[in-house]
């Protein structure tokens, strides 16, 4: 499988388990999308610095676009790239933060440990 087809996988499951399985529903609501859009600067920026230094890199045929040979660093728009890092970055980006928010909203919907179990004793005034 290409890295594209991957993160169409992982987008595709991760709103399955939100949509079906754990029925948390966080797609439908603004403050998820409010959310992922301050996520998704950071993500840009991060992995912008990533492409663009050339700290990692990725197999031209298992992307949108390429690099292209004369140049040698990504474009930092275009060709199937967003500051610098390939589009398919941003869906596995979405799918791990939705799957995340969604876990954390389950468990504490059924109550998970509300009071510490360790660490130092919670003091009553």
């Amino acid at each position: 499988m290409t890295y594209t087809q991957l993160g169409c996988l992982a987008v595709t499951l991760a709103i399955v388990v939100d949509v079906l399985f754990l029925r948390t529903n966080l797609i439908t609501r603004k403050v998820f999308w409010v959310s992922y859009a301050i996520i998704f600067f950071f993500q840009l920026i991060t992995n912008g610095m990533f492409t663009g230094f050339g700290i990692v890199r990725y197999e031209d045929a298992a992307i949108i676009g390429g690099t292209s040979p004369e140049v040698g660093a990504p474009p930092l728009i275009g060709d199937g790239r967003l500051a610098f890092a390939p589009v398919e970055d941003l869906l596995f980006g979405f799918a791990l933060v939705l799957i995340s928010l969604c876990c954390w909203v389950w468990l504490g919907r059924r109550g998970l440990q509300r009071t510490p179990k360790a660490g130092p004793p919670i003091w009553r005034r």
